[in-house]
């Protein structure tokens, strides 16, 4: 079945930098594109980011361009998601999200938190 596990969460400063992983099973990682998403306390889930199968193409909720970059590897079935600059608002739980197959896959998510 279709697994999403994601890793690379913590404690960080505001100003620091954080690289989170999503490691993907159950179907073709190749041909499907990928995202992250991110829910904050109180708040609704949201669009971080997303690239295309290929990793060609990328596109970034506002908040996050130039702060975040995401990337894949296909060869490990890993997508990334690289985030400087981080501010307290930017403490979530962080979601990895595909669509195989007609069907919406979550991770259960790593959680951020940017505090002094």
């Amino acid at each position: 079945q279709v697994q999403l596990v994601e890793s690379g969460g913590g404690l960080v400063q505001p100003g620091g930098s954080l690289k989170l992983s999503c490691t993907a099973s159950g179907f073709t990682f190749s041909s499907n594109g990928m995202s992250w998403y991110r829910q904050a306390p109180g708040k609704e889930r949201e669009l971080v980011a997303g690239i295309s199968s290929t990793g060609d193409r990328t596109n970034y909720a506002d908040s996050m361009k130039g702060r975040f970059t995401i990337s894949r590897d296909n060869a490990k079935r890993t997508v990334y998601l690289t985030m400087n600059s981080l501010r307290p608002e930017d403490t979530a739980v962080y979601y990895c999200y595909t669509v195989s197959r007609g069907m919406f896959y979550w991770g259960k998510g790593t959680l951020v938190t940017v505090s002094s």
